[in-house]
């Protein structure tokens, strides 16, 4: 029988996960750039390259989460993304997949079901990249067409790999869409940008329990057919 030994990108691939919780430890702005440098690699409809980013340490990430947790904190119902994230009516597999990370996530970090300050604490640590040293907003131009968001997941997916090849975990957050109003007045994003996601960057925290939340994958059989 034919034998497929993984390689070191198919270790890499495998071990990237989601981390919602991270080390101070600070990401140099130098290997930042090479992230980005690597992500930039990434294919894209007729070399179009639809991706731009914001790339936020220091103080500048301290004032966006400042002014996005207030707007939390104080309009909860005010804040909206620009497209939407989740289909409307919710499908199935979809929704089932969905509550199933949300249950084992709070099950890992011991939230109840009925706690909402808890649950709406947690929510908040989103926008606080998860405490992670960077952050990382992503934008695309409003009138390029759909292909250019499957481009957008081949950049996002090269970026996340090659951060963990360095030893960097990351999270994507569709969720900083829903403050695009709030980052629009404090980063130079142009009427023109539809903010469509964040990605927390940095050294996961090992002692943090809702770091051991793996989500499962379905069986290439439920999702592929081979025909030949």
């Amino acid at each position: 029988m034919f034998s497929i030994q993984p390689s070191t990108t198919d270790t890499q691939i495998t071990r990237r996960h989601s981390v919602r919780a991270y080390k101070p430890d600070p990401v140099s702005s130098e290997l930042l750039r090479h992230l980005l440098e690597m992500a930039a690699h990434a294919p894209s409809t007729t070399n179009s390259q639809p991706w731009k980013s914001y790339v936020l340490t220091g103080d500048s990430l301290k004032n966006l989460t400042h002014a996005v947790c207030t707007a939390f904190d104080t309009e909860p119902d005010k804040h909206h993304a620009e497209y939407p994230y989740y289909p409307e009516p919710p499908l199935e597999p979809y929704l089932s997949r969905r509550r199933k990370v949300g249950q084992n996530m709070y099950r890992l970090l011991d939230i109840a079901r009925e706690d909402r300050e808890k649950r709406r604490l947690q929510q908040r640590r989103n926008l606080e990249f998860f405490g992670a040293p960077a952050g990382i907003l992503f934008t695309i131009h409003r009138q390029l067409p759909a292909i250019n968001l499957i481009d957008y997941g081949a950049f996002f997916q090269t970026l996340m790999l090659s951060a963990k090849s360095h030893a960097l975990d990351t999270c994507l957050q569709a969720y900083w869409s829903d403050y695009h109003r709030i980052i629009r007045d404090i980063l130079p994003i142009t009427p023109d940008e539809v903010v469509i996601a964040g990605m927390a960057i940095g050294y996961a925290d090992p002692a943090a329990p809702v770091n051991q939340l793996i989500t499962e994958r379905e069986p290439v059989s439920s999702f592929a057919t081979f025909l030949d």
